[in-house]
């Protein structure tokens, strides 16, 4: 349907979720594509339908964000959903996929489990993966490359030479990533960059994490998630280290309670409600028998706050 209206699968969306923000003749060429493919929005009338949503872990805000907006979406066309909490636990997911593809379609929000044993799991069941990648599958996937990007530049800018990334979960696609952009962009820079080890996606992850990031050296830190950063805020001070005094630290997904700390986060705002209510738009093509093989990115965008400042002389 985008295709045929030469737009985007974001535009096309939002010409039935959130039909004031497009010129009104882009959001007529979307319906009139719409109609020759003989699309039904759910305000239209369509059938109810219960679809699966599957976290890999639902005390996460993020994932709590993410679920509000499926959820949002889903109440639209009156859907219903199911919810399935992996844990961070693969056995579990695997066990979970098995049981939502009994439903009329899955969102997969970050699975875990290897490519080719998702594309196995959920068969010919109609799913959509959010915050994630996976080759033959629609996707909706928070842009990974822009933002991180800036959080290096604005950190390089301040004089920083010697930065290091906290990891997330072993396995997480997103962590990889992020990872990926960067260590390509110190090495653009001429930075220096230190992993430290996978560490849970929470904040006694980032407790764990703060005697490494301490030992490394680094003046400042890029934490898998605003989780990770608070706990390695909390460890630091534990360790008798504050920031940003002693140590800059940025964070990724913009929580409510990123901006809420003192000194607030600086950190990576990923549209996470967006990603839930275009990943139900497109469940619910898919489920109505248009094709879809596009992965559709969301951009990201550095927000500066107190936790970032120049390095000690």
């Amino acid at each position: 349907m985008a295709k045929r209206a030469g737009v985007s699968i974001a535009t096309a969306s939002r010409a039935f979720g959130e039909p004031d923000r497009l010129a009104p003749t882009t959001r007529e060429r979307v319906l009139e594509a719409a109609a020759d493919l003989g699309y039904a929005t759910p305000q239209a009338g369509t059938a109810t339908r219960t679809l699966g949503v599957m976290v890999p872990d639902v005390a996460n805000p993020v994932y709590g964000m993410l679920l509000k907006a499926i959820q949002g979406q889903a109440w639209h066309g009156r859907h219903r959903i199911v919810l399935f909490d992996a844990d961070e636990d693969l056995r579990r997911e695997r066990e979970q996929i098995e049981q939502a593809r009994k439903l009329d379609g899955m969102l997969l929000c970050s699975p875990r489990l290897p490519d080719d044993e998702v594309i196995a799991l959920i068969g010919g069941t109609p799913t959509v993966v959010i915050n994630r990648q996976i080759d033959g599958v629609p996707c909706v996937v928070m842009d990974a490359e822009h933002g991180p990007a800036q959080a290096i530049e604005h950190l390089v800018a301040l004089g920083h030479r010697h930065l290091a990334y906290a990891s997330g979960p072993l396995g997480s696609w997103a962590d990889a990533r992020r990872f990926d952009t960067i260590a390509a962009a110190c090495e653009r820079h001429g930075i220096r960059l230190t992993r430290l080890s996978h560490h849970a996606a929470s904040i006694q992850g980032g407790r764990a994490a703060a005697a490494l990031a301490a030992a490394s050296g680094a003046t400042a830190v890029v934490a898998y998630n605003d989780l990770v950063a608070l706990g390695l805020e909390a460890g630091m001070l534990e360790l008798g280290r504050t920031c940003p005094d002693d140590i800059s630290l940025v964070g990724i997904d913009d929580i409510d309670l990123a901006g809420a700390v003192t000194p607030g986060l600086t950190t990576v705002q990923m549209p996470i409600e967006r990603s839930g209510a275009l990943g139900v738009d497109l469940l619910l093509q898919a489920i109505s028998g248009t094709v879809i093989s596009d992965v559709a990115t969301l951009a990201s965008q550095l927000i500066v706050r107190s936790s970032t400042a120049a390095p000690r002389a």
